[in-house]
Formats: structure tokens, sequence, C-alpha cells
């Protein structure tokens, strides 16, 4: 159910302890309009300005007091902010369901690109989880053990002396005792869930929209099949779509009318877009070798994954353009390594190529290399000629004296 209303109006009228998990992305404070277009031209807009700190505050506890009230006595609630307004949403958090209630401080990270401001970019948000009482649901998700962690630790149960110092169990006899079955490492409080990308199809252009891995997340930690889950801020509808992904009833709350027809036509069809991030890990999208990094390091380059033409790329810049590297790769002669950098290099407008020889062979004096690229032979095979020559004077020596 979707409903077009301001969200305390609409929450006086329904009934108290009816709702299971409450998630609300409400106004950041930050002081501005939010307004972006979709891929067919519409706009979507809503205000984020305030008369003072106050007035937004207000506006705050007014709607939380609320969704306290329809909370069932096991419910969860998750309030969405940034650092506009996190410490001052906090303590209003602990005021209205109280400090012992409060589980977690969620920060959700994420990878965004700008140079557009002075200092450090942001690149998290954060996710207050309280609950109404201390019975409350939680489902723990567990995810897989870190690549350094020892058999051992899985294996074998671990106790703690009187000094509280870990060590494995023993049995009478000597021998170590095995530990219970275990499903892996419970989930923390930081989530990296990539931020959606330009080209997801779940995009819809509104702003502020959230990944439905995100909402998914939240929802399956706090509530199960059948459960009732409440937006009262519900936006382009993200909340609803991934409730009925998971088969949860959901109640969404907008006064924007284009806000709530677009969550009509989203849980229509609803659509999630898979992250080949979460999916495979980030050590699927890193292509270079060990060596290939540190040469990259060397020769001061920013790494470039995934790209057959181009390696690395200079930090300082040539002729106000970009300064393209690429190593040649075993399979490669060189002029297969100078046209796929070339090529590449074209297309991102670059002032200069570097070409990092590895081999040489006979056909490298007929490579056609244009103007601007240099050839530059790789430390390694710099060392293999250095010695090849020293040990050919060292050889005509020999021959002189005898």
């Amino acid at each position: 159910m979707v409903i077009r209303d301001d969200c305390l109006n609409a929450l006086k009228k329904m009934e108290g302890e009816s709702i299971d998990m409450v998630y609300l992305d409400p106004p950041f404070f930050t002081q501005k309009e939010q307004h972006l277009k979709d891929s067919d031209g519409r706009e979507y807009t809503f205000s984020d300005r305030w008369e003072s700190r106050e007035s937004y505050l207000r506006f705050m506890r007014l709607r939380l007091e609320e969704i306290k009230r329809v909370l069932k006595k096991n419910g969860s609630i998750f309030l969405h902010c940034d650092d506009s307004a996190s410490h001052y949403l906090r303590l209003i958090m602990d005021e209205v369901f109280g400090e012992n209630h409060f589980r977690s401080e969620i920060i959700w990270t994420y990878k965004r690109w700008s140079n557009s401001r002075k200092g450090l970019i942001p690149g998290h948000q954060t996710i207050f989880y309280y609950t109404k009482t201390a019975n409350f649901k939680f489902n723990t998700i567990y995810n897989a053990y870190s690549p350094t962690t020892n058999i051992d630790q899985i294996l074998q149960e671990r106790v703690r002396d009187t000094y509280g110092k870990a060590s494995y169990k023993y049995d009478d006899e000597g021998n170590v005792v095995l530990a219970r079955e275990k499903k892996g490492v419970p989930m923390s409080d930081v989530w990296e869930i990539p931020f959606l990308n330009p080209k997801a199809k779940e995009r819809t252009g509104y702003p502020t929209q959230k990944p439905v891995e995100l909402l998914e997340r939240i929802i399956r930690i706090s509530t199960d099949p059948g459960d009732c889950v409440l937006d009262p801020f519900c936006g382009s509808g993200t909340t609803l779509v991934a409730a009925k992904l998971l088969g949860r009833n959901y109640v969404g709350i907008d006064s924007n009318p284009s806000a709530v027809r677009l969550c009509g036509q989203r849980l229509e069809c609803p659509a999630k877009t898979e992250s080949r991030l979460l999916k495979v890990g980030i050590d699927s999208y890193k292509t270079k070798t060990e060596e290939e990094l540190a040469l990259l390091n060397t020769l001061g380059c920013d790494v470039v994954q995934r790209n057959k033409g181009i390696d690395g790329i200079l930090k300082t810049y040539y002729r106000n353009a970009p300064v393209a590297v690429k190593i040649q790769k075993k399979h490669e002669s060189l002029q297969e390594a100078a046209d796929l950098l070339c090529r590449a290099g074209n297309k991102k407008r670059c002032s200069f190529l570097v070409l990092v020889r590895t081999s040489r062979s006979a056909g490298d004096q007929e490579a056609a290399v244009p103007a601007n690229m240099i050839v530059m032979d790789s430390p390694e095979l710099l060392l293999e000629n250095e010695l090849s020559n020293q040990c050919s004077l060292y050889g005509v020596k020999s021959a002189q004296m005898l």
C-alpha cells in the first residue's frame, strides 16, 4: 500500500503496534533543493530547506514519536542520515526510543569519485538501528571467513583463561576439542554496498535513491516473510520494492505525487540490479600482477584495471593532458603492444604514450610507433642487457690475455 500524505497525518491514522519494522530516509537537513531527471526527461524534486535547525528537529521528533507508537513491541527502526544532522538525530532517537534500545550505528560505505571539494570526500552514510524494547527480532547474517583465517580457528574450540586470553581447548587426554559447526562470521556494522551507477536497471532518476541491496539487507536482519515494513518517506519506493521481492508486506507514505506515482510503477515490475562487485568481490577487478603494480608505482602512475591498452596514467599531466602507460605482456609483440596503447591512448586524448618493453625479439626494430610514444625497457630487461654486455666484455678481455 502506498499513501499520498504527510507522514505525520498518515501515521496518526494507523493502528498502534501494527508494524514490524520501519526504515526511514528523511530529509537530511542539507538546506538544498534536491532534483534530478530520469532518462525520459521527467524531473523529480523535493525541498530540504528549513527555517532553522530547531524546526527540522521538531519535524523529526513528532514523526519519530508516532513511529514508536505504531511499532510492535518486538519491532525495529532504521533511521538513515548523513553528517548534516546525524549527531542531533542520535540524541532525539535516544530520547524517543531510549538509550538502552540503541543497537547499532550502521555505516554504509561506498566509492564515489569527485574532485569538487577541498577536504575529505564523503564516502559513507549512517543508519541508526534502534528497537522498541529489549525483546526484538533479529536474524543473523553470516559472511565468509577472511582469507587470512587459520583452519584451526574454524575447526577448534577456543576458551579464555582467567586473564581473558584465548587459547584452544583440550580434553582430559590432551586432544584438541572440535568446535561446534560454524556458519561463518556474523555480519558487522560496516556495509560496503556500491552506490547505484547511472546505468543500473533499478535507477529511476529520483534524488537520494538507495540501492535495493541495502534495503534487502536491513529487511532480512529485522523481519520474517509476511511481516509488515513501513517507510514513511518512501520516495521512489526502494524499500517497498525490496519488501515485495522478499515476501514482506509494506506500507509507503510520501507527500510528493510524483514519488507516489513512481512507487506504483516500480511495484508493478520490481527490479533489482545485481552488483557484480558484491557477487565476485573486489579482487576480481584487479588484473595486474604484483610486478606490474610495483613498476607502475615506481613510474608514479594511477593504476588502470580492466583495460587492454592502458595499465596506468601518470599522476602528472604533460601539456595539460594525461600520459598513458602500458607494460608489454608476455604474449604480445612490441608492435601489438604499441597498437593497443595507441588506440586506447588516443581515445583518452593523451598527450604522450609510454610503452614499457619487457622482452626483445627480432621484429622489434621494424615496429612502427607514433612520434608521441616513448618506448623504454623494463628494469629487468635493462639488467639483463647490462649483464649480457658485461659478460661479453669480460669474454673479450680473457681472450686477449691468453
